[in-house]
């Protein structure tokens, strides 16, 4: 696995102490990673995104979609089958699968549906007040020796 040295990114930059973790995650080539099921993530406003994932065969009760600790988790359990079926051929998998997404901070799960076997999650970037640009006011230097100098006088 490739480390990169992020020393000089810290020493002029604060709060960037998580990027070290997502870079080995992003460049990781494990060859165990699932490929199932398929899926797509799409941009579909400014702030807004869109995950669709390909569950055919799949219910709605049988998924299950979890957010915990900035990750999104999907999850499908196929109930048990009889076995009065006989298939001359199966090319639907059904078997049970978990796939996870990293979410970034401040982006939160707004909804999902199920329809015509894709499944739907939509998300959304919700910046904080805090956090969105402000502009400062800049008061003048002599003004404020002026109100001092005032001050002083009345009292």
């Amino acid at each position: 696995m490739r480390h990169f040295d992020f020393a000089p990114l810290y020493r002029s930059s604060v709060g960037f102490d998580q990027l070290a973790s997502l870079m080995d995650r992003a460049l990781s080539t494990e060859a165990g990673q699932p490929s199932y099921p398929p899926y797509n993530i799409e941009k579909t406003a400014e702030d807004a995104y869109r995950i669709s994932i390909a569950v055919a065969g799949f219910g709605a009760d049988d998924l299950g979609i979890e957010v915990k600790e900035n990750a999104l988790v999907v999850t499908a359990r196929k109930a048990e089958e009889d076995d009065a079926r006989t298939y001359l051929h199966r090319g639907i998998a059904t078997r049970a699968f978990e796939r996870r997404f990293h979410l970034a901070d401040h982006v939160r799960v707004i909804g999902a549906r199920h329809e015509d076997g894709m499944l739907h999650i939509d998300l959304e970037r919700e910046i904080p007040e805090a956090l969105k640009p402000r502009r400062i006011a800049i008061a003048n230097g002599k003004e404020v020796e002026k109100d001092v100098v005032d001050a002083k006088a009345v009292n």
